[in-house]
């Protein structure tokens, strides 16, 4: 099988061919550590089954806007149940309909990288 072509390496100022998917060996450390991090448990292992599914649906039908655009005088459609303090696998957390609050995908996206230490944040 031949070998795949030579690119430039993508880091800044650097003009070494690789062929390596995007760095050269000298700026491999340049990768994300998530990317070299193990995967992530499956939705199903990490408790959102069907029975979530179904709650989180009542829940939605409930409360349809989003918690955190409605604070700014907004009227946006909520497309996620977030757990307001991440249960990390409690069970009585995460069943804690008082810890559950609407959001739309962008502030549960922002809310979720501001805890995880995504986008650059610090880890909370």
């Amino acid at each position: 099988m031949p070998l795949r072509p030579q690119k430039p390496c993508n880091a800044q100022g650097c003009n070494t061919l690789t062929r390596n998917p995007r760095y050269c060996d000298e700026h491999a450390h340049l990768l994300k550590s998530a990317a070299r991090a193990k995967p992530r448990e499956s939705s199903t292992k990490r408790h959102y089954n069907y029975k979530w599914q179904q709650a989180r649906a009542g829940f939605l039908a409930k409360h349809p806007l989003c918690l955190h655009c409605s604070a700014r005088g907004l009227v946006v459609v909520a497309t996620d149940v977030d757990h307001i303090i991440p249960h990390k696998n409690d069970m009585a957390l995460f069943w804690d309909k008082t810890n559950w609050q609407s959001l739309c995908a962008p502030c549960h996206s922002a809310k979720t990288a501001a805890e995880d230490g995504g986008f650059g944040n610090a880890r909370r």
